[in-house]
């Protein structure tokens, strides 16, 4: 799966740098990262025996500013899927505007199998492992995948005792502790506008729409939740237990307050219980994949039923799937835009822990729709100019926007 990831992302990034004619030197710096780390976690265990875990942290593009991007916990973490991600990153802060670059990191681990203690004391050790190379104004890390706001905190008081009191280096923090108001919402929410920001553009409208969120952990839910409240009906969710459609409507409320409860949706009995490939072909109009990336291949891309998909996960699409949407004229929202909600509060977040001064929700979640909305125009602009899937426009948006920079600061 990794090395496809970052097979997928050189895919696409080549093609914009052939549509902007940049050259073999100048494609070959872009795509080049900066910096790799590797670090061992070594931690005891609850049980008194010793655990080696493996940490990464890849710095792909500071042109614009700040190195920036998640740290996901995931047993299928490795520098192939680490650099595929932070690549993904550079480009999306730029699709959105905000003046930061790509970075990405993560641990190997199993989340599942481990306790609080255990997790807590793995965090302070990766922090131990990279903390000379991350900064405020140097490289700020976030939540992604099995990771939240209290990783976060651990980590932001770990490298406090190496650094003093650094609230920016890292996003997605509890409110408590200098979060930002919105920031949990973020991602799913940038998805919502995102979709509006489409559905406006073909003179349509979100309401009455029928939904498939696959992926129910903070983007999928949150996603669920919001598409619900703007007039639209969830007919399918699902995350690793399976699948669950129900024709006439699932209750998204009742659903999170389900996996609060149960940690997972197995046994809910909202909707009928169907897997994974059944789900993705649910008759609906908008798709939105947020969980692993490479689940729309090319025979499942054939079986999609909706004529809108709004990748809230990284990578959800592979490069034969995107052929597939393309010939059969269905709208694919890219993740480097859709999913870039997260990354423009993270951004807010930063921005009121070096002002120490913080906004109300309304304000970030206006701001949030006015930086969508901005990317949109420009993205529909340049897919209509240059005759472009949206995908495409956003990698030329992007990489142009990357190469600019990298151009004016010099070799």
């Amino acid at each position: 799966m990794s090395s496809d990831a970052l097979a997928n992302a050189n895919h696409y990034f080549q093609k914009a740098s052939s549509i902007l004619e940049l050259g073999d030197d100048v494609t070959i710096q872009l795509r080049t990262p900066h910096r790799e780390v590797k670090t061992e976690c070594t931690i005891r265990m609850d049980d008194g025996s010793i655990g080696t875990f493996v940490g990464f942290r890849v710095q792909h593009d500071n042109s614009r500013g700040p190195f920036k991007g998640g740290l996901r916990y995931h047993f299928e973490v490795d520098e192939q899927e680490v650099t595929a991600l932070a690549q993904l990153m550079t480009w999306k802060t730029a699709v959105v505007g905000v003046p930061f670059g790509g970075a990405k990191g993560g641990i190997t681990c199993d989340t599942s199998k481990l306790s609080e203690g255990e997790l807590q004391r793995l965090t302070r050790r990766f922090v131990d492992g990279i903390y000379e190379v991350i900064g405020e104004k140097t490289d700020i890390p976030a939540p992604d995948m099995y990771t939240n706001a209290q990783v976060m905190a651990w980590f932001f008081d770990q490298y406090t005792k190496y650094r003093g009191y650094a609230p920016g280096v890292v996003t997605g923090k509890p409110v408590a502790i200098g979060g930002s108001l919105g920031r949990a919402a973020a991602t799913g929410r940038g998805c919502l506008f995102a979709c509006e920001n489409l559905l406006e553009a073909l003179g349509d409208s979100l309401e009455g729409k029928r939904v498939v969120v696959q992926g129910f952990g903070n983007v999928g839910s949150w996603a669920a939740r919001l598409f619900a409240e703007r007039g639209a009906t969830i007919v399918g969710i699902a995350d690793i237990s399976g699948g669950y459609v129900n024709p006439a409507g699932i209750d998204a409320e009742a659903a999170i307050a389900y996996v609060g409860a149960h940690r997972t949706l197995e046994g809910f009995t909202g909707g009928d219980h169907v897997d994974g490939d059944t789900l993705l072909a649910t008759d609906c109009d908008i798709l939105v994949p947020a969980a692993l990336g490479g689940v729309l291949t090319k025979d499942v891309a054939e079986s999609v039923r909706a004529t809108i998909i709004v990748e809230g996960a990284n990578g959800p699409t592979t490069p034969e799937a995107d052929e597939v949407f393309e010939r059969r004229g269905v709208h694919v929202i890219p993740d480097i835009y859709a999913n870039a909600g997260g990354v423009t509060v993270s951004y807010f977040e930063w921005t009121q822990n070096l002002q120490n001064f913080y906004w109300e929700e309304e304000r970030v979640n206006d701001e949030l729709r006015r930086v969508m909305k901005n990317a949109f125009k420009e993205l529909w602009s340049t897919s209509r100019s240059r005759e472009l899937s949206l995908r495409m426009a956003a990698y030329v948006v992007g990489v142009g926007r990357v190469y600019e920079a990298t151009k004016l600061r010099g070799v």
